[in-house]
């Protein structure tokens, strides 16, 4: 009777423990789920908020040559994208081109790329040149 009773107690014990392992897996699991869609949630946030400041500057660039704030003749700039925004002859409109320039748009707190600041340099160095390819 006494051996019974423990083989009892002793598969309630082992029961007990597997419903608790069962129970605390089951939990884990749950909160490791629930947290990564809060991080997958907030990475898309980002992601989206990334692409809006993105976009929106690349409307800024193409728009900036009709803002009044825009020092050339808007018939003066070529957009070209990258890795500069625009190149302008300045005075082309009128026949009497004085000056090229290379010209970047940056809106909000953006700063030059690397790349971009390289281009800078070559032109403050001026390493800029003339060439004429004939086919």
């Amino acid at each position: 009777m006494f051996l019974e009773l423990t083989i009892g107690i002793l598969i309630l014990i082992i029961v007990g423990l597997i419903l608790y392992i069962y129970y605390q897996r089951r939990l884990i699991e749950l909160r490791v789920s629930k947290r990564i869609q809060e991080e997958t949630d907030r990475i898309r946030k980002d992601a989206l908020s990334k692409s809006r400041a993105v976009l929106k500057g690349k409307i800024g660039e193409q728009m900036a040559p009709l803002l009044a704030a825009f020092p050339f003749e808007p018939a003066d700039a070529r957009f070209i994208g990258a890795p500069v925004d625009y190149i302008v002859f300045d005075g082309y409109s009128r026949n009497n081109p004085t000056e090229v320039v290379l010209l970047d748009i940056k809106t909000g707190n953006a700063q030059l790329s690397t790349i971009e600041r390289r281009i800078s340099e070559l032109v403050k160095v001026k390493r800029v040149r003339w060439m004429t390819i004939r086919i």
